[in-house]
C-alpha cells in the first residue's frame, strides 16, 4: 500500500480574496442627475455666498445619502463639492489615488454660462 504525503499549506502563499469595492456606477448617474437638477437655472453671485454654501452642502449630502443606501457597511464616505464662477477659464483636473484597492473615487462635473461646479465622492473601504 502507497502512503500519500500532504504538505501543509503555507500560510503565506494563499491569496486573500479581494475586497469588495464601491460601485460607483451606482452613484455616477445619480450624482449628474442631481447636479444638473440642483444648479441647472443657479446663476453666480459672489454676494450670495451663503447661497452658494448652501448649494455645495446640499449636493454632498444628498450624495452622501445615496452613497449609503447603495452600501450602507463597510465604507467611509467623503464627499467634497465646489462651485465656481464660469468666465469662460479653461481647466484641468487629476486625481491619483495611492489606496488600497478596494477604495474607490469618482467625479462629476457641470456648467452653465454663470457657474462650474465639480462634486468628488470618495468610498473608503474600514473593513
Amino acid at each position: 500500500m502507497t502512503q500519500r504525503v500532504v504538505s501543509p499549506s503555507n500560510a503565506r502563499s494563499a491569496q486573500p480574496s479581494p475586497r469588495p469595492k464601491f460601485d460607483v456606477e451606482q452613484i455616477k448617474p445619480y450624482m449628474k442627475k442631481l447636479l444638473a437638477s440642483t444648479l441647472q437655472g443657479a446663476q453666480w453671485e459672489a454676494r450670495e455666498k451663503q447661497k452658494i454654501r448652501g448649494w455645495c452642502n446640499e449636493i454632498s449630502e444628498r450624495v452622501k445619502d445615496r452613497m449609503l443606501e447603495v452600501e450602507p457597511r463597510g465604507f467611509k464616505y467623503l464627499v467634497t463639492t465646489q462651485i465656481y464662477e464660469n468666465l469662460g477659464q479653461g481647466g484641468l483636473a487629476s486625481l491619483v489615488s495611492h489606496w488600497e484597492d478596494s477604495d474607490t473615487v469618482t467625479q462629476e462635473m457641470f456648467s452653465n454660462d454663470s457657474l462650474i461646479c465639480v462634486c468628488l465622492a470618495y468610498a473608503i473601504r474600514t473593513a
